[in-house]
Order: C-alpha cells, then sequence, then structure tokens
C-alpha cells in the first residue's frame, strides 16, 4: 500500500496486513489489471473526471462523484 495517496487505517494484525499487501499486490499484478491501467495511462487521467471501465470493456469519462458513489446506487451493498 505504499503507493496510494489515501491512508485510510484498518484494524489489522502484522500478519494480517502483511497477507494483505501480497494479496492486493497479487490482485494489481493480474493481465486484466495491467490492461486497464495502461489503457487508462494511454488515455490520460484528469482531475476533474474518473475513468470508469464498463462491463462491456468501454471506458467512459465520468464525474468522481457519480463513479464513486455507484452511480446513485450507493456503496453499502457493494
Amino acid at each position: 500500500m505504499k503507493g496510494s495517496p489515501i491512508r485510510l487505517k484498518q484494524k489489522l494484525s502484522k500478519a494480517a496486513a502483511k497477507k494483505k499487501v501480497e494479496r492486493d499486490i497479487e490482485y494489481a499484478k493480474t493481465p486484466a489489471r495491467r490492461a486497464k491501467k495502461a489503457e487508462n495511462q494511454r488515455i490520460g487521467q484528469r482531475s476533474d473526471s474518473d475513468l470508469h471501465h464498463t462491463k462491456t470493456g468501454k471506458v467512459q469519462r465520468t464525474t468522481i462523484k457519480n463513479n464513486r458513489g455507484n452511480f446513485g446506487l450507493g456503496t453499502k451493498k457493494e
């Protein structure tokens, strides 16, 4: 979690935190995640919007509020 600018603390034991970091890194290195990251870098991120990958694989630029709020559905059920 060194690269994240947001530091939300979870109350995890040292062993659990280490396993979480390993899982996060393993997930970030999957071919699908690498392809999405490369695509985002090609498109270019802006500070006023997010790039949202749809289920069909298309990328759309959307407001931060919509993307982080699950497009009005909220995030409690995720």
